[in-house]
């Protein structure tokens, strides 16, 4: 499947060049074809203008008329004598021209730098000439955008389809992740339902007294992972529960198999009740996952706090603990599937705690804060 995607984007980028690349040399083409034929206009309207004014009244004058009149509203055109100063013009805003002084001005800059001007000498007087300095038509300027536009619609295309074949890949990923950790929880059902008949059978040694209930606790663990495995690509089941408690329940229960050195404790901010909507068996394992992380970025030293505050339409649960900390250019990275600084382990108790969190919980679960050698605290946020 991530081939496949490498292949679609290797095909995606090679169709955007070519159509970019097509694109802006016939637009390029385009574009010097008017730009030729608007000079060519722009002279001839010249001439017209000056056999106008030199003609006999004898003279036919129905196609110098016929080429002025085609260029209205066409070729911008500001016509100038030697020294620059401004004889007329067509084709301009006359709106801007008579609130704008400066108009004109700029207007003539810009021609000057777009196009040479077409000069028209006085044939009975050499030293007299006029300058036509022209712009650029609305069509020329369109066709020029062109490629611009049509870079930005393969863009959007681009993005579209890319987005749409992540998150083609990503539903399949899900899927495959569903379907092991079903196959997982199906797999651990046969030896845990064995175990069970196992501890009721030794229950009946009287010597076994010691030792049946914490076998039996152990059971009953692997009993709830197999349940949260099968839970994995179903829509859990959200229930009101005591947070305190469940919270509670599972400091108790990694207090048991932590180091003695490290030190558990718990803030509920004098409430013994505090409710909220979750599953149970998933909610209990985003809590695990912290408190593992927190024990081992200690290193069997240190101090796990968690604060648990009821607000008004929400709950905030902080873990904070004395570990080794995080630092900020990692921060980004540490709920993405597969990453890790522990020399075992696949990198997916995090990623996959807030997905349980986020998409299940409809909560949040972030780095509160974090800093190298002093510690790190992640918040949860639950809606009531």
């Amino acid at each position: 499947m991530f081939q496949q995607i490498i292949n679609w984007r290797t095909l995606i980028a090679i169709i955007a060049i070519l159509i970019a690349s097509g694109t802006i040399v016939y637009s390029r083409y385009l574009a010097n074809k008017i730009a030729n034929e608007e000079k060519q206009k722009v002279e001839e309207w010249v001439e017209a203008g000056k056999f106008l004014i030199n003609s006999s009244n004898e003279a036919d004058t129905r196609l110098p008329f016929k080429i002025i009149h085609n260029n209205e509203n066409d070729v911008p055109i500001i016509e100038t004598d030697e020294k620059d100063s401004i004889i007329q013009f067509i084709n301009l805003d006359s709106v801007k021209i008579a609130n704008d002084r400066s108009y004109l001005t700029n207007k003539l800059k810009s021609f000057k730098s777009q196009n040479e001007p077409i000069i028209w000498t006085n044939p009975s007087d050499s030293t007299q000439q006029n300058l036509y300095y022209y712009g650029e038509s609305r069509l020329l300027t369109e066709v020029r955008y062109y490629p611009i536009v049509q870079l930005v619609i393969v863009g959007l295309f681009i993005i579209i389809t890319l987005l749409a074949l992540r998150s083609s890949y990503r539903s399949v990923q899900n899927q495959v992740w569903a379907g092991m950790a079903k196959e997982t929880a199906h797999q651990l059902g046969t030896p845990v339902s064995s175990l069970q008949g196992w501890v009721e059978m030794l229950k009946q040694i009287p010597d076994n007294n010691k030792i049946v209930p914490e076998l039996e606790k152990d059971v009953s663990r692997l009993q709830l992972v197999s349940d949260r495995f099968g839970k994995i690509g179903s829509t859990p089941q959200l229930e009101k529960h005591n947070i305190t408690s469940q919270v509670t329940s599972m400091m108790d229960y990694m207090k048991k198999r932590a180091p003695g050195k490290v030190n558990f404790s718990i803030n509920t901010n004098n409430e013994k009740e505090i409710f909220a909507s979750i599953s149970p068996p998933l909610f209990d394992w985003v809590i695990e996952n912290l408190l593992k992380n927190s024990l081992d970025a200690m290193e069997g030293t240190g101090e796990i706090k968690i604060n648990i505050e009821n607000l008004p339409d929400k709950v905030h649960i902080d873990i904070k603990d004395t570990g080794k900390g995080i630092p900020l250019a990692m921060q980004q990275k540490v709920f993405k599937p597969g990453f890790t600084t522990k020399k075992r382990g696949w990198g997916l108790g995090l990623s996959l705690s807030k997905r349980i969190i986020e998409q299940y919980h409809k909560g949040e679960i972030f780095i509160k804060n974090s800093e190298p050698g002093k510690g790190t605290t992640f918040r949860i946020v639950l809606k009531k």
